[in-house]
């Protein structure tokens, strides 16, 4: 077997949960990182070195958003820039687990550089529309709103995960959970309006200002409703996390 092919089966093996992820994540952008992972081990390429080509390729998309006139062919090209980045995003990881290199400084960057992207890539749609679409400036309220909420949405992942941990609990795989609770069949298709990589999809549609308007305004309505909800949810894993270890300190004194 060669050195790719033996890359391939080890990182099989070696996959995170995917407990709470949403099916684009899930179902095509860890399959696709995969390859991208096995290609950089087998180059002797370090997981930091990944993550900054994921930047540099996500930026690429987002300054094509920001700064090409929309046409079809300059809409696919941010949708294939976009696309690649999230793979290599989670390429990244995949290699830190295959080549046994983790480091906290290493996750730092790759939630850096996600926090860059979450923020940039709607003010790159709030450019776009201002510059190339004819619509009303209220319209231009959209990106904005959209841009706190993923940021939110973002800090929230993040910050219960990193809060998990801190408490000697495993942290949280799902987008938009930040706990093991028992997921739905059909959560992962459920979630998916909040998924980075479905958003990434929808610029193919930016050459079609009306399309567009719509397919992005619905996202950042679904995002904004999905977000208290998780909000919550996040909020009672964590109460139910201190009740669990205030429980165990009773039993053991």
């Amino acid at each position: 077997m060669s050195e790719f092919g033996a890359a391939m089966t080890r990182l099989h093996d070696a996959q995170k949960s995917s407990s709470g992820a949403a099916a684009y994540s899930r179902f095509v952008n860890r399959p696709l990182g995969r390859p991208l992972a096995a290609g950089a081990y087998v180059l002797g390429l370090t997981p930091d070195a990944v993550t900054l080509v994921s930047a540099a390729t996500t930026l690429a998309g987002i300054a094509t958003i920001a700064l090409a006139e929309p046409t079809l062919a300059s809409s696919l090209a941010a949708v294939v820039l976009l696309v690649l980045g999230y793979a290599l995003d989670s390429a990244d990881g995949q290699l830190a687990r295959l080549s046994r290199s983790g480091s906290a400084a290493g996750e730092w960057l790759d939630h850096f550089f996600d926090a860059l992207k979450t923020v940039a890539l709607h003010l790159a749609v709030l450019v776009c529309w201002f510059r190339y679409y004819d619509v009303d400036a209220g319209w231009l309220v959209v990106p904005l709103a959209f841009c706190v909420v993923s940021s939110t949405f973002f800090f929230g992942i993040v910050a219960v995960d990193l809060v998990r941990r801190a408490k000697g609990s495993p942290g949280g795989a799902a987008h938009g959970t930040g706990g093991r609770l028992r997921e739905h069949p059909l959560y992962t298709l459920a979630v998916l309006p909040t998924d980075y990589g479905f958003l990434c999809l929808s610029f193919a549609l930016l050459w079609l200002p009306s399309a567009f308007l719509v397919v992005y305004t619905a996202l950042a309505v679904v995002n904004a409703l999905v977000l208290p909800l998780a909000a919550v949810r996040w909020y009672r894993s964590l109460q139910a996390l201190e009740r669990g270890a205030a429980t165990t300190a009773g039993v053991r004194s």
